[in-house]
């Protein structure tokens, strides 16, 4: 595993998203993800799973204090008193007496986010919570952000995979410190068929997907939460630390492309 160091803190880069996994999916992905070695995990109060995370990290062998545990705020939940609520509750679905990173899920003009921040601020002083951040903010709403916390953002996450260009945003993030958590890394599954992406894989011997992830974690400074259940992604996504992309094939799988992520995000909503 490698891990990526912001404002002093060490964040392994690659960990498990929890997004559409429910019941005893969730539950099974969770506790095999930490068997293997996974001590970074993502789950928000939208995605009505934060029990099962919390049951699975509480069955597991791995001690809480190893595991990078992130959630995210509802949009409801946005108010402060709805900030400092709605955090207890998670807090007693997912079994801990703190979270290492809480984040704003989504912008909300119907609240300030100063308000949510200041909320969020006064849960970092009582020890609910370590960190704060945001998420899907674009670089102007990010810098905002900073200018209204009266604690420092730790992270914007947001899609960011071969299709999805986040130049702008990844270079004010290294400036500023600030951490790029990547969702989505494998493009909604649109990566798979990348000819580009399996032309460089046999170069390492590895998967379209194993050369997207290594291309989201190789840069700075950037951890990526890609979401599996079966045992054999889990473990094929860990192994993507034993090989590095050339500059040239860095920005040869780079291809910006709008159509090819709405593709995938349509694909990967569609029944089969």
């Amino acid at each position: 595993m490698e891990y990526v160091t912001v404002q002093g803190v060490e964040v392994p880069k690659l960990g498990l998203g929890t997004w559409r996994l429910t019941g005893d999916d969730c539950r099974s992905a969770v506790e095999t993800a930490l068997e293997l070695g996974y001590r970074h995990v993502d789950t928000a109060q939208a995605y009505g799973n934060e029990r099962q995370v919390g049951a699975a990290i509480a069955s597991s062998d791995v001690d809480r204090e190893d595991v990078f545990l992130t959630s995210k705020l509802k949009g409801g939940n946005r108010d402060y008193d709805g900030v400092l609520r709605s955090t207890d509750e998670s807090l007693a679905k997912l079994r801990t007496d703190h979270l290492d990173l809480l984040l704003i899920h989504w912008p909300n003009r119907r609240v300030p986010t100063r308000e949510t921040l200041d909320a969020m601020a006064e849960l970092v002083e009582n020890g609910s919570v370590k960190h704060v951040g945001v998420s899907n903010f674009k670089r102007e709403a990010l810098a905002e952000a900073r200018d209204y916390a009266d604690v420092p953002i730790f992270t914007d996450q947001v899609q960011f995979h071969p299709y999805w260009d986040q130049t702008d945003l990844l270079d004010y993030c290294d400036i500023h410190d600030v951490l790029l958590t990547a969702y989505s890394p494998l493009g909604h599954g649109g990566v798979l068929r990348d000819p580009v992406l399996a032309e460089v894989g046999e170069e390492y011997d590895k998967s379209p997907a194993q050369v997207a992830l290594r291309w989201v974690t190789q840069h700075e400074p950037v951890a990526t939460i890609p979401k599996a259940t079966s045992r054999e992604h889990l473990e094929a996504n860990l192994e993507v630390f034993d090989f590095e992309l050339t500059d040239e094939e860095m920005e040869r799988i780079r291809q910006p492309s709008k159509l090819r992520t709405l593709s995938g995000v349509v694909r990967s909503r569609s029944p089969l």
